[in-house]
């Protein structure tokens, strides 16, 4: 082996939670091989080891003190032959504990807040002569850094951009405004660049990114603060950027430019992920969403008299302190109003330091019955609405093989999983598909022609 290929670093990230937490871990991994460090798909073989964590759920920072102790003893086996492994935390995990992190796992080398990706190269230097804890928030450095180009990644047909970061809510469930800071936003002109390189590389369809993402208000050319609305607007002009789409949105946040942009683009898909939380307006109150029952499925009408036959998709939060049977019967009643494509729901975690925390905490076993309840309403809604899809012809990103010889697997403008029987040649493009049947969680159907721009991204057929 030559002196060059001693000197190669590898670099193993795992990466917990949100769709934002995955594209960080790819910027960290594009920050990484600028400075010699090569991506590996397992913990053994890397030098420097990355857990891009998330706080969201109920107890995340134990599940990362109990990976990291696994990561010891890859460790201190590397160490035993003579290696050096550097262990870092990253994410929302690494802003909430900080320094407590390093008191409790001292194998542990470099724990690093979500705003300092930027400079990971420097701090991984760092954290190799000596431990190093960097939780500072600094989001306006972190979006110049995303005007670097990234590394190419070719044969990507559909990716993620973040357009902005934090949150200024304070939902009294939600650790988010205290681990990634207030609402910041990228500027235009960085967020179209990105966009630009992404379509020269093949990617056809992009997902806007942000913690609010509808509460985004970033520079525009012009000067003034411009809507997500606009920004869609705008991107829709980039050539070979066919499908937009943008996520997750607070019901505050829904303006009408934002809901002409669903009317007005044929390349913004009709979904919509727009949590509730919950039915009950007096659960909403506690919870200080700042939106009742009635405002929420006002915007949801104004979004489908715009856009016909969107997709809706929903988060929801069983059992928040104080919630009575009624309450969660007022939850069960908007998933039959909405009519929701898909939903995620959660048994309430208290989240340290947060307002609901200290509150009285509904039972458990009561918690997990409500939660088996809505998640069949869930089940129900969902299996609907893919059914009411059956016999329309829609446009689908082919994305990758299927799990079956000569089958390939699809998005629809749903969002929803469509698998034909064609060949692998169109994986990359955009074809017309007649839906033909429904499984548990995909659509079916056959390719009748080629995407096009003077047709609609669905039709209704006879």
């Amino acid at each position: 082996m030559s002196g060059t290929d001693h000197e190669l670093k590898t670099v193993f990230v795992k990466t917990y939670g949100c769709q934002m937490n995955v594209y960080d871990s790819e910027r960290m991994t594009d920050a990484l091989a600028t400075s010699g460090y090569a991506a590996v798909d397992s913990p053994e073989s890397a030098d420097l080891i990355l857990l891009n964590t998330c706080h969201i759920r109920e107890k995340a920072a134990e599940k990362v003190y109990s990976e990291v102790g696994r990561l010891r003893r890859i460790k201190e086996e590397a160490a035993e032959s003579g290696r050096a492994v550097v262990i870092g935390i990253a994410g929302c995990v690494a802003q909430a504990e900080g320094e407590e992190i390093v008191r409790r796992a001292p194998v542990v080398d470099l724990v690093v807040g979500p705003q300092s990706y930027q400079r990971l190269p420097e701090l991984v230097a760092r954290a190799a002569r000596g431990r190093v804890v960097e939780t500072e928030f600094a989001v306006a450095e972190k979006f110049a850094a995303l005007d670097r180009p990234a590394a190419s990644r070719t044969g990507r047909h559909a990716a993620f951009l973040t357009v902005q970061e934090g949150c200024d809510k304070f939902c009294a469930f939600c650790v988010v405004p205290y681990t990634r800071g207030a609402e910041s936003s990228r500027p235009v002109a960085s967020i179209a660049a990105e966009a630009r390189r992404l379509a020269a590389e093949g990617v056809r369809e992009v997902t806007l990114l942000g913690q609010n993402v509808n509460a985004f208000h970033g520079e525009g050319p012009d000067g003034d603060a411009w809507t997500l609305g606009r920004l869609l607007f705008h991107l829709a002009e980039i050539p070979g950027l066919d499908r937009l789409r943008y996520t997750t949105s607070h019901p505050r946040d829904m303006d009408d430019t934002l809901i002409a942009a669903h009317r007005d683009l044929d390349a913004l898909m009709p979904y919509l992920h727009l949590p509730v939380q919950s039915g009950s307006d007096r659960v909403l109150a506690a919870m200080n969403r700042k939106h009742t029952r009635d405002d929420y499925l006002r915007i949801i009408d104004k979004v489908r008299d715009a856009r016909p036959g969107m997709a809706i998709a929903g988060d929801f939060i069983v059992g928040f302190p104080g919630e009575e049977e009624t309450d969660f019967e007022d939850t069960l009643r908007i998933v039959d109003e909405v009519g929701y494509a898909s939903a995620f729901s959660f048994k309430y975690s208290p989240r340290p330091g947060t307002p609901a925390a200290g509150r009285d905490q509904v039972p458990e076993p009561v918690m997990a019955e409500r939660l088996a309840r809505l998640q069949a309403r869930i089940a129900a809604a969902q299996a609907a609405f893919n059914a009411s899809r059956v016999g329309m012809t829609a446009e689908v990103l082919f994305e990758r093989p299927g799990r079956h010889p000569g089958q390939i697997v699809g998005r629809s403008p749903w969002l929803s999983p469509v698998q034909v029987s064609a060949d692998a040649a169109l994986i990359g493009s955009i074809a017309r598909v007649a839906l033909t049947d429904v499984g548990s969680n995909s659509l079916f159907g056959r390719v009748v022609g080629k995407a096009g721009a003077d047709r609609p991204v669905v039709e209704a057929t006879a």
